[in-house]
């Protein structure tokens, strides 16, 4: 089904966009000038969360019942008391990374690493304490942070109990029991960042974005700091691939229904993160990551240096309909699965998420 509504999560507030007569426009925007991280879009009852990071005052959740025309702030994920002389960073909420909804159970990731879970919309959250406590997490770093950040959560729609994450750095991780239990599901991935014999190593592994086919739940896709990787088994596991212009970036969106089919927004790596010689494009397979198309119409092709977030492009649930922000406030809409772009605007705040809702 095409949806005609998405939103933007940005620097300076939480914008909502509408398609009509084929165009996309700004509509509405809320908490206009706070910093909102992460949203989760409305439910059928117009239940919706938007996750606020406001630096001296903290990471703030607010929840509506409207579809976003009012808000109220509700409780946040909290952490256990840290035991004296623990390893690693403090255990304290800097951002909420990840917002999922599966059934009645919505998921939040978090920097630092922490997966909590709520029954009750998001107005109280439970930790995970199997992946919490568990022994390998004390093997897990900061990729560009201090802290380990938990950013993927890709629940799986024919199994309520199943869940897969992306850690950076600390892997791609997957329950089948509801979180009781958790298991390494990252062979075939590699971190060129480490010494070579250990560039293997399932624990250090530092996935940007994963996302799941929602209708072929055995396909994943990654875009991981050192390359594109997708699994045709659930994650057990990870088949790198090649794509031009480059392999590199954060974000990656799955379509729903094609499991062959997902899109990317490369750059180039590390130090610089700006787009191919100053041209943004956004690479496309059809064919399971045999062959990558680069789409460039309507998209800046001259001195442009903008850069997609990991959560800065989506599909919605037809696989037509894209959304792609950046770094730098611009956004762009396509109806055609990438082979054309227009600009919705060029003067929002930074993007840091796009979601269809």
């Amino acid at each position: 089904m095409t949806q005609d509504r998405a939103w933007a999560a940005t620097r300076k507030g939480l914008f909502e966009l509408r398609r009509r007569a084929g165009f996309w426009q700004i509509e509405n925007v809320s908490f206009l000038a706070d910093p909102v991280s992460m949203l989760l879009p409305p439910d059928a009852c117009g239940r919706m969360l938007a996750a606020l990071n406001l630096g001296h005052f903290g990471t703030k959740l607010q929840a509506s019942d409207d579809a976003g025309k009012t808000w109220r702030e509700v409780g946040v994920p909290t952490y256990p008391p840290q035991p004296p002389g623990s390893q690693g960073p403090e255990w304290k909420l800097v951002n909420i990374w990840a917002l999922e909804r599966a059934g009645d159970l919505i998921w939040a990731g978090t920097l630092p690493g922490g997966l909590f879970s709520s029954t009750d919309g998001g107005a109280s959250w439970q930790l995970n304490e199997a992946l919490w406590h568990e022994p390998l997490r004390l093997g897990w770093f900061g990729g560009g942070s201090e802290s380990p950040a938990l950013h993927s959560v890709c629940p799986r729609p024919d199994r309520p109990d199943e869940l897969l994450l992306g850690i950076s750095c600390g892997g791609a991780w997957r329950t089948t029991d509801g979180g009781k239990t958790w298991a390494l599901s990252a062979k075939g991935m590699r971190a060129d960042f480490m010494p070579p014999d250990q560039a293997g190593d399932e624990n250090t592994q530092d996935p940007h974005l994963i996302a799941r086919c929602r209708d072929e739940p055995d396909v994943l896709w990654c875009q991981h700091h050192n390359g594109i990787f997708r699994s045709s088994d659930n994650g057990a596991n990870w088949a790198e691939l090649k794509a031009q212009p480059s392999s590199f970036g954060f974000a990656v969106a799955a379509h729903p229904r094609d499991g062959a089919t997902a899109w990317f927004a490369p750059g180039v790596k590390d130090e610089r993160r700006i787009p191919v010689d100053a041209a943004l494009c956004v690479t496309r397979t059809r064919d399971g990551g045999k062959t990558f198309e680069a789409l460039r119409t309507g998209l800046p092709q001259r001195h442009c240096y903008d850069l997609i977030y990991r959560h800065g492009l989506a599909v919605d649930d037809s696989g037509e309909q894209l959304v792609m922000g950046s770094t730098t406030g611009s956004l762009w809409a396509s109806g055609d699965a990438g082979d054309s772009w227009q600009a919705v605007s060029s003067h929002l705040p930074p993007i840091y998420a796009v979601k269809f809702g």
